[in-house]
C-alpha cells in the first residue's frame, strides 16, 4: 500500500475530522440523536480506515490490543462506577440528580455525559479488537 500516496494523504487529512466528528455526536447525545455508541462506532471507523490505508501492524503500534483488553472492561467500569456513586450519595442506581445536589440539572447533565463517555470507550475498543480479530486472521 506504499505506493498509493494519494490514499495516504487524503486518510490523513480526513481521520481528524472523523475524530472531531466522533466528538461533536458524542457532545450532542445530550441534545438529539448521537452519544456514546454513535461516537464509538466512528472513532473506531477512523482507526479502521488508518489501518486499512497503512496496514494492520501499524494500527497496533499506535493501539496495541493489549490497550483495547484493557479499555473494553473500563468503560464499562466507568458506566457502573456512576450508578455506584449515585447509590453512595444516597439514590437509585443511576439517579442523576444525586450527582449534584444543589442543581439536579446539571447532575443529569454530568451523569449522561459520564454514562456516554463510558459507552463511547467500550464500544470504540470492542470494535477494534473485532476488526484486529478478523484481520489478523490470515496471518
Amino acid at each position: 500500500m506504499r505506493s498509493h500516496l494519494i490514499l495516504r494523504v487524503v486518510s490523513k487529512l480526513l481521520i481528524p475530522f472523523l475524530l472531531l466528528f466522533a466528538l461533536y455526536v458524542q457532545f450532542h447525545g445530550d441534545f438529539g440523536p448521537g452519544g456514546g455508541f454513535q461516537a464509538g462506532v466512528i472513532v473506531a471507523a477512523a482507526f479502521v480506515l488508518y489501518a486499512l490505508i497503512f496496514g494492520l501492524k501499524t494500527i497496533q503500534k499506535v493501539i496495541p490490543p493489549a490497550l483495547l483488553e484493557v479499555l473494553v472492561p473500563m468503560g464499562v467500569l466507568i458506566y457502573a462506577g456512576v450508578g455506584v456513586a449515585t447509590w453512595i450519595l444516597g439514590g437509585n442506581f443511576l439517579d442523576y440528580n444525586m450527582l449534584d445536589s444543589h442543581d439536579p440539572s446539571h447532575g443529569q447533565h454530568l451523569g449522561i455525559l459520564l454514562v456516554e463517555a463510558g459507552v463511547l470507550v467500550t464500544v470504540a475498543s470492542t470494535m477494534l479488537l473485532i476488526f484486529y480479530t478478523f484481520a489478523g486472521r490470515g496471518r
